[in-house]
């Protein structure tokens, strides 16, 4: 069969049902099982067995009510909404891990990570926010200078759980990111 596919002599017809290049001598055949046996998805184009195309619809395209945001979406994008796109799903806060709904969670953190905490190394006041950075900068090497006075004072448990909640705001960006450009190939696909 493969060397009838490579062969420039041997010539294609399309299948009206399902717009397949299928070699003109096995035209006729194809032609009446796939219009007797396969039916075009009139949402996503994919061509389904038509005993299997209620449960194509009922995986793929039933409506769902989102019951957060009140949003109507297609199930085959369910996972999507619920996981990134729903403003009304639940985050949260990278400095003091209180949950809210994301459409409120940005103007949270903005109050929150102006919040100042006492530093114990530099003994000074730092805006969380600036949590990180103000270690990295300041506190990063110091350990091997002056090892006996670092292992006296135990250092702040809330860097270490501000570090896990920014790469994880990372990871959410990154999806997030990565979901928006799935859901626009796919509305896009839908389109046409």
């Amino acid at each position: 069969m493969a060397a009838a596919d490579s062969d420039p002599t041997v010539t294609a017809s399309t299948c009206a049902n399902c717009q397949r290049e299928i070699p003109s001598s096995n035209i006729a055949l194809h032609s009446v099982h796939c219009a007797r046996n396969l039916q075009k998805c009139e949402h996503c184009g994919d061509m389904v067995p038509r005993k299997l195309m209620d449960e194509h619809y009922n995986e793929n395209h039933a409506p769902m009510n989102c019951s957060l945001c009140k949003c109507t979406v297609e199930r085959g994008l369910w996972d999507l909404h619920t996981g990134i796109q729903c403003p009304q799903r639940m985050l949260a806060c990278q400095y003091c891990e209180f949950e809210l709904p994301v459409i409120d969670l940005l103007e949270h953190q903005d109050v929150c990570g102006n919040r100042t905490e006492y530093c114990e190394t530099c003994r000074k006041y730092i805006r969380l926010r600036e949590w990180i950075g103000h270690e990295l900068q300041f506190h990063t090497g110091s350990n091997s200078s002056d090892g006996a006075s670092a292992a006296a004072e135990p250092k702040p448990a809330r860097p270490a759980a501000h570090g896990s909640h920014r790469k994880q705001l990372l990871l959410t960006i990154a999806i997030a990111g990565f979901a928006v450009l799935i859901g626009s190939i796919l509305y896009q696909r839908k389109g046409q």
